[in-house]
């Protein structure tokens, strides 16, 4: 008997994985989503849709499973001016120690 091979539903990229930025609003606030890696080459897209955004903003990085050092500078930066950052305890505490270097 000859078995079928099985391909995977998604297929996997993780060389090539990039960021996808969904934004929304939620009836209260932007909802700025974030999903695949955010690096520090995407900020000024970041910005743009910040810029394009009614306020208050809200970055929901439920999606994101990988940051650079300049990503977590600018939430940080973001979270300072009021912005809401929702985003997994190891980005959190990465940004609560930036803060502290500076």
């Amino acid at each position: 008997m000859h078995m079928a091979r099985q391909m995977p539903l998604f297929p996997i990229e993780t060389a090539k994985m990039t960021l996808r930025i969904e934004k929304c609003w939620n009836g209260e606030s932007t909802v700025i989503r974030l999903i695949g890696r955010a690096r520090s080459e995407y900020l000024e897209e970041l910005k743009s849709q910040i810029c394009s955004a009614a306020p208050p903003i809200v970055f929901d990085m439920d999606g994101v499973m990988l940051v650079d050092v300049g990503v977590v500078r600018f939430l940080a930066s973001c979270e300072a001016e009021g912005m809401k950052v929702l985003c997994s305890p190891y980005i959190r505490e990465w940004m609560f120690r930036e803060r502290g270097s500076k």
